[in-house]
Protein backbone atom coordinates (compact mmCIF):
# COMPACT_ATOMS: atom_id res chain seq x y z
CA UNK A 1 0.00 0.00 0.00
CA UNK A 2 0.93 3.67 -0.37
CA UNK A 3 2.77 5.01 2.37
CA UNK A 4 3.49 8.45 1.75
CA UNK A 5 4.42 9.63 5.64
CA UNK A 6 7.35 6.89 6.15
CA UNK A 7 8.40 6.86 2.70
CA UNK A 8 9.08 10.46 2.47
CA UNK A 9 10.74 10.56 5.75
CA UNK A 10 13.10 7.77 4.69
CA UNK A 11 13.42 9.58 1.48
CA UNK A 12 14.67 12.49 3.20
CA UNK A 13 16.87 10.58 5.60
CA UNK A 14 18.86 8.86 2.28
CA UNK A 15 18.72 12.40 0.85
CA UNK A 16 20.64 13.45 3.98
CA UNK A 17 22.74 10.32 3.94
CA UNK A 18 24.29 11.18 0.61
CA UNK A 19 24.54 15.01 1.21
CA UNK A 20 26.92 15.01 4.21
CA UNK A 21 28.98 11.82 2.64
CA UNK A 22 29.93 14.42 -0.56
CA UNK A 23 29.82 17.66 1.62
CA UNK A 24 31.94 16.25 4.13
CA UNK A 25 34.18 13.91 3.12
CA UNK A 26 33.76 14.65 -0.91
CA UNK A 27 32.72 11.32 -2.18
CA UNK A 28 29.57 9.22 -3.43
CA UNK A 29 27.69 6.81 -1.75
CA UNK A 30 27.83 4.26 -3.57
CA UNK A 31 26.70 0.80 -2.18
CA UNK A 32 27.93 -1.63 -4.92
CA UNK A 33 31.69 -0.36 -4.43
CA UNK A 34 31.47 -0.13 -1.27
CA UNK A 35 30.34 -3.73 -0.78
CA UNK A 36 33.09 -4.19 -3.05
CA UNK A 37 35.30 -2.53 -1.27
CA UNK A 38 34.10 -4.28 1.99
CA UNK A 39 34.83 -8.06 0.29
CA UNK A 40 37.99 -7.69 -1.43
CA UNK A 41 39.92 -4.50 -0.05
CA UNK A 42 37.90 -3.37 3.55
CA UNK A 43 38.69 0.00 4.98
CA UNK A 44 38.05 1.36 8.22
CA UNK A 45 35.84 4.31 6.39
CA UNK A 46 33.62 1.42 4.87
CA UNK A 47 33.75 -0.88 8.17
CA UNK A 48 32.04 1.99 9.89
CA UNK A 49 29.83 2.93 7.34
CA UNK A 50 28.16 -0.55 7.40
CA UNK A 51 28.57 -0.18 11.12
CA UNK A 52 26.43 2.91 10.86
CA UNK A 53 24.03 0.65 8.87
CA UNK A 54 24.25 -2.07 11.08
CA UNK A 55 23.18 0.53 14.22
CA UNK A 56 19.79 1.11 12.13
CA UNK A 57 18.36 -2.08 13.50
CA UNK A 58 18.38 -1.40 17.67
CA UNK A 59 17.73 2.00 16.73
CA UNK A 60 14.88 1.09 14.52
CA UNK A 61 13.42 -1.31 17.40
CA UNK A 62 13.74 1.22 19.91
CA UNK A 63 11.59 3.37 18.55
CA UNK A 64 9.47 2.34 15.70
CA UNK A 65 9.75 -1.34 16.16
CA UNK A 66 6.70 -2.16 13.48
CA UNK A 67 8.95 -0.56 10.74
CA UNK A 68 11.76 -3.13 10.93
CA UNK A 69 11.77 -4.65 7.38
CA UNK A 70 9.89 -7.96 7.01
CA UNK A 71 12.04 -10.57 5.31
CA UNK A 72 10.95 -13.36 2.82
CA UNK A 73 12.09 -16.61 4.90
CA UNK A 74 15.15 -18.11 4.18
CA UNK A 75 15.79 -20.43 1.07
CA UNK A 76 14.79 -23.56 1.78
CA UNK A 77 15.12 -25.66 -1.65
CA UNK A 78 18.60 -26.55 -3.44
CA UNK A 79 16.59 -24.51 -7.02
CA UNK A 80 16.04 -21.25 -4.86
CA UNK A 81 19.21 -21.37 -2.86
CA UNK A 82 20.85 -21.51 -6.56
CA UNK A 83 18.62 -18.80 -7.42
CA UNK A 84 19.54 -16.65 -4.39
CA UNK A 85 23.18 -17.02 -5.79
CA UNK A 86 22.62 -16.19 -9.72
CA UNK A 87 20.82 -12.87 -8.06
CA UNK A 88 23.86 -11.67 -6.36
CA UNK A 89 26.00 -12.83 -9.39
CA UNK A 90 24.08 -10.76 -11.86
CA UNK A 91 23.89 -7.77 -9.27
CA UNK A 92 27.62 -7.88 -8.66
CA UNK A 93 28.49 -8.17 -12.53
CA UNK A 94 26.23 -5.78 -13.49
CA UNK A 95 27.34 -2.71 -10.71
CA UNK A 96 30.61 -3.45 -11.97
CA UNK A 97 30.03 -2.77 -15.47
CA UNK A 98 28.21 -0.03 -15.09
CA UNK A 99 29.94 1.80 -12.32
CA UNK A 100 27.32 1.58 -9.79
CA UNK A 101 23.46 1.19 -8.51
CA UNK A 102 20.74 3.05 -7.23
CA UNK A 103 22.21 4.51 -4.63
CA UNK A 104 25.20 5.72 -7.08
CA UNK A 105 23.55 6.27 -10.41
CA UNK A 106 19.93 6.99 -9.03
CA UNK A 107 20.25 9.14 -5.55
CA UNK A 108 23.90 10.10 -6.53
CA UNK A 109 24.23 10.11 -9.83
CA UNK A 110 21.26 11.99 -11.11
CA UNK A 111 21.98 14.86 -8.49
CA UNK A 112 24.75 15.71 -9.78
CA UNK A 113 23.28 15.97 -12.94
CA UNK A 114 25.51 12.96 -14.54
CA UNK A 115 24.77 12.04 -17.76
CA UNK A 116 26.23 8.02 -17.61
CA UNK A 117 24.22 8.01 -14.49
CA UNK A 118 20.69 9.09 -16.31
CA UNK A 119 21.84 6.60 -19.26
CA UNK A 120 22.41 3.96 -16.74
CA UNK A 121 19.03 4.52 -14.58
CA UNK A 122 17.28 4.73 -17.93
CA UNK A 123 18.79 1.31 -18.76
CA UNK A 124 17.86 -0.55 -15.55
CA UNK A 125 14.54 0.50 -14.70
CA UNK A 126 12.58 -0.42 -17.59
CA UNK A 127 14.59 -3.65 -17.61
CA UNK A 128 13.73 -4.21 -14.30
CA UNK A 129 9.87 -3.57 -14.70
CA UNK A 130 9.80 -5.60 -17.31
CA UNK A 131 11.74 -8.36 -15.81
CA UNK A 132 9.24 -7.89 -12.82
CA UNK A 133 6.44 -8.35 -15.30
CA UNK A 134 7.85 -11.45 -17.22
CA UNK A 135 8.73 -13.65 -14.21
CA UNK A 136 6.29 -12.29 -11.89
CA UNK A 137 2.84 -11.90 -14.08
CA UNK A 138 -0.42 -12.26 -11.65
CA UNK A 139 1.93 -8.99 -10.05
CA UNK A 140 0.68 -9.39 -7.05
CA UNK A 141 2.88 -8.43 -3.71
CA UNK A 142 2.83 -9.16 0.18
CA UNK A 143 2.19 -5.22 0.21
CA UNK A 144 -1.17 -5.09 -1.38
CA UNK A 145 -4.68 -6.35 -0.86
CA UNK A 146 -7.13 -7.59 -3.14
CA UNK A 147 -9.90 -5.48 -1.02
CA UNK A 148 -8.56 -2.56 -1.90
CA UNK A 149 -5.82 -1.03 -5.18
CA UNK A 150 -2.63 -0.66 -4.01
CA UNK A 151 -2.23 2.56 -4.43
CA UNK A 152 -4.10 3.49 -1.87
CA UNK A 153 -2.34 5.66 0.70
CA UNK A 154 -2.10 4.35 4.56
CA UNK A 155 -0.47 6.38 7.08
CA UNK A 156 0.51 5.48 10.61
CA UNK A 157 -0.69 6.62 13.75
CA UNK A 158 0.18 9.80 15.40
CA UNK A 159 2.34 8.05 17.86
CA UNK A 160 4.78 6.71 15.28
CA UNK A 161 4.52 9.88 13.50
CA UNK A 162 6.04 12.10 16.30
CA UNK A 163 8.18 9.19 17.01
CA UNK A 164 9.42 9.18 13.37
CA UNK A 165 9.58 12.90 12.77
CA UNK A 166 11.72 12.63 16.28
CA UNK A 167 14.04 10.11 15.53
CA UNK A 168 14.34 11.76 11.45
CA UNK A 169 15.09 15.17 12.63
CA UNK A 170 17.79 14.09 15.85
CA UNK A 171 19.84 11.78 13.30
CA UNK A 172 19.75 14.67 10.94
CA UNK A 173 20.95 17.05 13.13
CA UNK A 174 23.54 14.70 14.94
CA UNK A 175 24.48 14.09 11.74
CA UNK A 176 25.64 18.05 10.78
CA UNK A 177 26.70 18.29 14.13
CA UNK A 178 29.12 15.46 15.75
CA UNK A 179 31.55 15.72 12.70
CA UNK A 180 31.99 19.43 12.80
CA UNK A 181 32.59 19.31 16.40
CA UNK A 182 35.55 16.79 16.08
CA UNK A 183 36.73 18.65 13.05
CA UNK A 184 37.16 21.64 15.77
CA UNK A 185 38.87 18.97 17.96
CA UNK A 186 41.98 19.09 15.47
CA UNK A 187 42.34 23.00 15.08
CA UNK A 188 42.78 23.11 18.95
CA UNK A 189 45.21 20.36 19.64
CA UNK A 190 48.75 20.10 18.71
CA UNK A 191 50.04 19.10 15.13
CA UNK A 192 50.37 15.26 16.43
CA UNK A 193 46.99 14.85 17.02
CA UNK A 194 45.69 16.92 14.08
CA UNK A 195 45.39 14.18 11.85
CA UNK A 196 43.86 12.11 13.98
CA UNK A 197 41.30 14.00 15.18
CA UNK A 198 40.21 14.37 11.16
CA UNK A 199 40.23 11.44 10.49
CA UNK A 200 37.89 10.80 13.27
CA UNK A 201 35.79 13.39 12.26
CA UNK A 202 36.05 11.89 8.60
CA UNK A 203 34.92 8.37 10.17
CA UNK A 204 32.22 10.19 12.41
CA UNK A 205 30.81 11.04 9.12
CA UNK A 206 30.89 7.95 7.37
CA UNK A 207 28.67 6.11 10.92
CA UNK A 208 26.05 8.44 10.88
CA UNK A 209 25.74 8.70 6.86
CA UNK A 210 25.52 4.74 7.41
CA UNK A 211 22.96 4.76 9.93
CA UNK A 212 21.16 7.34 8.05
CA UNK A 213 20.82 5.45 4.92
CA UNK A 214 19.83 2.40 6.49
CA UNK A 215 17.23 4.01 8.53
CA UNK A 216 16.32 5.48 5.35
CA UNK A 217 15.72 2.26 3.34
CA UNK A 218 13.78 0.53 6.48
CA UNK A 219 11.42 3.38 7.37
CA UNK A 220 10.73 4.24 3.26
CA UNK A 221 10.52 0.44 3.13
CA UNK A 222 12.66 0.50 0.16
CA UNK A 223 14.43 -2.91 2.00
CA UNK A 224 11.60 -4.64 1.75
CA UNK A 225 11.61 -6.47 -1.49
CA UNK A 226 7.81 -6.91 -2.22
CA UNK A 227 7.70 -2.90 -1.64
CA UNK A 228 10.06 -2.49 -4.77
CA UNK A 229 8.42 -5.02 -6.81
CA UNK A 230 4.88 -3.62 -6.36
CA UNK A 231 6.05 -0.41 -7.24
CA UNK A 232 7.63 -2.35 -10.43
CA UNK A 233 4.17 -3.52 -10.59
CA UNK A 234 3.30 -0.42 -13.22
CA UNK A 235 0.99 0.41 -15.22
CA UNK A 236 -1.22 -2.37 -13.58
CA UNK A 237 -2.63 0.38 -11.27
CA UNK A 238 -4.52 -2.25 -9.07
CA UNK A 239 -1.17 -3.47 -7.58
CA UNK A 240 0.89 -0.69 -7.99
CA UNK A 241 2.21 0.62 -5.56
CA UNK A 242 3.76 4.06 -5.71
CA UNK A 243 5.87 4.61 -3.26
CA UNK A 244 9.25 4.80 -4.83
CA UNK A 245 7.81 8.07 -6.60
CA UNK A 246 8.38 9.94 -3.25
CA UNK A 247 12.36 8.72 -3.05
CA UNK A 248 13.11 10.67 -6.28
CA UNK A 249 11.14 13.44 -4.69
CA UNK A 250 12.03 13.96 -1.46
CA UNK A 251 15.52 11.67 -2.09
CA UNK A 252 16.88 13.36 -4.98
CA UNK A 253 15.27 16.63 -5.89
CA UNK A 254 17.20 18.11 -2.62
CA UNK A 255 20.08 16.44 -3.76
CA UNK A 256 20.11 18.59 -6.91
CA UNK A 257 18.83 21.90 -5.42
CA UNK A 258 21.46 21.43 -2.75
CA UNK A 259 24.41 20.58 -5.29
CA UNK A 260 23.40 23.16 -7.37
CA UNK A 261 23.52 26.07 -4.52
CA UNK A 262 26.85 24.76 -2.96
CA UNK A 263 28.57 23.78 -5.83
CA UNK A 264 31.69 22.13 -5.84
CA UNK A 265 34.21 25.17 -6.29
CA UNK A 266 34.93 24.89 -2.44
CA UNK A 267 36.59 21.56 -0.96
CA UNK A 268 34.63 19.29 1.44
CA UNK A 269 35.07 19.32 4.83
CA UNK A 270 36.96 16.69 5.59
CA UNK A 271 38.94 16.21 2.47
CA UNK A 272 41.40 18.37 0.19
CA UNK A 273 39.09 17.56 -3.22
CA UNK A 274 36.06 15.79 -4.30
CA UNK A 275 36.30 12.25 -5.90
CA UNK A 276 33.11 11.84 -7.84
CA UNK A 277 33.38 10.32 -11.18
CA UNK A 278 35.33 12.23 -13.77
CA UNK A 279 34.01 10.06 -16.79
CA UNK A 280 31.42 11.93 -18.93
CA UNK A 281 28.27 10.70 -21.15
CA UNK A 282 30.56 10.41 -23.87
CA UNK A 283 33.56 7.97 -22.12
CA UNK A 284 30.20 5.51 -22.24
CA UNK A 285 30.74 1.96 -23.61
CA UNK A 286 29.00 -0.96 -23.94
CA UNK A 287 30.00 -2.20 -20.45
CA UNK A 288 28.03 0.35 -18.91
CA UNK A 289 24.67 -0.09 -21.06
CA UNK A 290 25.23 -4.12 -20.97
CA UNK A 291 25.85 -3.91 -16.76
CA UNK A 292 22.27 -1.59 -15.89
CA UNK A 293 21.07 -4.35 -17.67
CA UNK A 294 22.25 -7.36 -15.67
CA UNK A 295 21.60 -5.30 -12.78
CA UNK A 296 18.11 -4.18 -13.90
CA UNK A 297 17.29 -8.02 -14.42
CA UNK A 298 18.47 -9.12 -11.35
CA UNK A 299 16.88 -6.21 -9.30
CA UNK A 300 13.25 -6.95 -11.45
CA UNK A 301 13.56 -10.56 -10.23
CA UNK A 302 14.32 -10.14 -6.85
CA UNK A 303 13.18 -6.71 -5.80
CA UNK A 304 16.76 -6.29 -4.18
CA UNK A 305 19.54 -4.36 -4.99
CA UNK A 306 23.09 -3.21 -2.76
CA UNK A 307 22.02 -1.42 -0.09
CA UNK A 308 18.66 -3.67 0.86
CA UNK A 309 20.81 -6.32 0.37
CA UNK A 310 23.55 -5.45 3.17
CA UNK A 311 20.83 -4.86 5.10
CA UNK A 312 19.22 -7.92 4.86
CA UNK A 313 22.34 -9.63 5.67
CA UNK A 314 22.57 -8.63 8.82
CA UNK A 315 19.01 -10.17 9.11
CA UNK A 316 19.95 -13.02 7.60
CA UNK A 317 23.24 -14.17 7.72
CA UNK A 318 22.29 -17.44 5.70
CA UNK A 319 20.81 -16.02 2.99
CA UNK A 320 23.77 -12.92 3.01
CA UNK A 321 26.24 -15.52 2.72
CA UNK A 322 24.50 -16.94 -0.64
CA UNK A 323 23.81 -13.43 -2.36
CA UNK A 324 26.77 -11.89 -1.12
CA UNK A 325 28.88 -14.83 -2.60
CA UNK A 326 27.14 -14.39 -6.15
CA UNK A 327 27.73 -10.99 -5.85
CA UNK A 328 31.68 -11.38 -5.10
CA UNK A 329 32.11 -13.86 -7.98
CA UNK A 330 29.70 -11.82 -10.56
CA UNK A 331 32.41 -8.91 -10.09
CA UNK A 332 35.25 -11.70 -10.20
CA UNK A 333 34.02 -11.71 -14.28
CA UNK A 334 35.24 -7.97 -14.94
CA UNK A 335 38.90 -7.29 -14.63
CA UNK A 336 39.99 -4.60 -11.98
CA UNK A 337 41.25 -2.65 -14.47
CA UNK A 338 37.97 -1.98 -15.74
CA UNK A 339 36.58 -0.11 -12.98
CA UNK A 340 36.54 3.56 -12.91
CA UNK A 341 37.68 4.26 -9.60
CA UNK A 342 36.05 7.36 -9.69
CA UNK A 343 32.79 5.94 -9.52
CA UNK A 344 31.29 4.65 -6.32
CA UNK A 345 27.85 3.18 -7.21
Amino acid sequence: MFTPIETTIGALLLHQSTSILLFNNGVILGTSQYMRNLLSRPTIAVAVFFAGMAASFPLLQWVAPELLTTYPPLPSTSGSVVLTVLMGLLVGWGTKAAHGCTSGHMLCGLSRLSGRSALAVATFFPVALVTHHLVHPSLRTTVCTREVPCYTATYPTNATTISLVALATTTIVAGHIFPRFLARLSQDTKKGAKRDNALLALHSTELVAGLEFGLGLHISQMANPAKVAAFLSFPQLDVWDPSMMLVIVFGILPSLFENLIKGFDTPPRFNQKYEYPSKTLADTDWKLVFGAAAFGVGWGMSGTCPGPAMLRTFAQPTWGLLWMGGFWLGGLFLAEEQEDSGVCG
